[in-house]
């Protein structure tokens, strides 16, 4: 997904979560809400969170340089992690925290019609920043299962924001649900349950984010439809006889690093076998743009399986 896209969603997520950070800490003030103020929290850390993600962008976009020969564009995948963690330790923490002190020190709420204005105007917000997050997600995948697609995705900035997004409409729906209650039961514990119950939505979402995180840092090779037609392509060179590995990770979202070895035919001269390789790599990063270093590696396959068994845990 292009960068221009990924910003234009976090923009909008920015946005709506500053405006609503404001409102739900006037209406905490107002009500002492611990559900409310545990809902403002959480929109400071997506504030915040955003604003990770946008320098994440801005790092991974360096050029390579003499100590990152490859570029920086895995920094995007670390601030991603970062996010997980914050949202985990500010996010959900505190909520819990402060769900915990309102469920033993129960305090009435004071003007509770200032949380439902808050609330409803914050729906608003969080719903349109979700719809624009969820229309860039949905044009990527391709009719792909919705887990699926998330678990194919390597842009963590619209799967990261569509998290967020959907956290923050959960935990509205369940402020709602803990003020109407302490309301109307007069059990001002519910207000607490609810904080609670909001902390225990970030932390699923900050683990989940993080799983997804720690696979794009630890290195994720491309589409398995890629690698597919690369080898059909090899196999359709006559001057390859045998492809003896293709190996690829992503730097970054629309960044691929490609390492492949092929067994060519014998009779081939060197000049020959280098013409091959050139051709092979300029057709390759022709179709596959996103495909922007390639190795190739002319190599008998007998060799290359001698090397294999040689490879640590081979």
């Amino acid at each position: 997904m292009a960068a221009g896209k990924s910003k234009k969603v976090i923009y909008a997520a920015f946005t709506g979560n500053a405006l609503i950070a404001v409102m739900k800490f006037t209406a905490a003030s107002f009500t002492g809400s611990s559900a409310m103020l545990s809902e403002g929290i959480h929109s400071v850390v997506d504030c915040g969170n955003q604003l990770l993600l946008l320098f994440g962008m801005k790092r991974a976009g360096l050029p390579p340089d003499r100590h990152h020969p490859f570029g920086y564009g895995m920094e995007l995948y670390f601030w991603t992690f970062v996010v997980a963690i914050l949202i985990f330790a500010v996010g959900s923490g505190v909520s819990i925290y402060e769900g915990i002190e309102r469920v033993l020190h129960p305090k009435p709420i004071e003007r509770p019609e200032w949380n439902y204005g808050v609330l409803a105007l914050s729906m608003v917000f969080e719903g349109v920043a979700w719809w624009i997050a969820y229309k860039e997600f949905n044009k990527s995948r391709n009719g792909m299962p919705f887990m699926k697609a998330i678990r194919h995705s390597k842009d963590p900035t619209i799967f990261t924001v569509l998290f967020e997004d959907t956290a923050a409409m959960l935990g509205l729906m369940v402020a709602f649900l803990g003020v109407l209650g302490a309301q109307l039961l007069d059990m001002p514990t519910l207000d607490g349950v609810a904080s609670i119950s909001i902390g225990i939505i970030l932390a699923l979402v900050a683990v989940l984010l993080a799983i997804e995180s720690k696979g794009l840092l630890i290195g994720e090779g491309a589409d398995p439809e890629i690698l597919r037609r690369i080898e059909d392509m090899a196999d359709s060179d006559r001057r390859i006889w045998r492809t003896n590995e293709i190996l690829t990770m992503h730097l970054g979202p629309d960044d691929i690093l490609m390492n492949a070895s092929f067994d060519f035919i014998e009779g081939l001269t060197a000049d020959e076998v280098e013409s091959a390789i050139s051709e092979f790599e300029v057709q390759i990063k022709n179709d596959y743009p996103s495909i922007r270093r390639v190795f190739i590696e002319a190599q008998s396959w007998k060799a290359h399986s001698a090397d294999a068994s040689r490879e640590p845990g081979a």
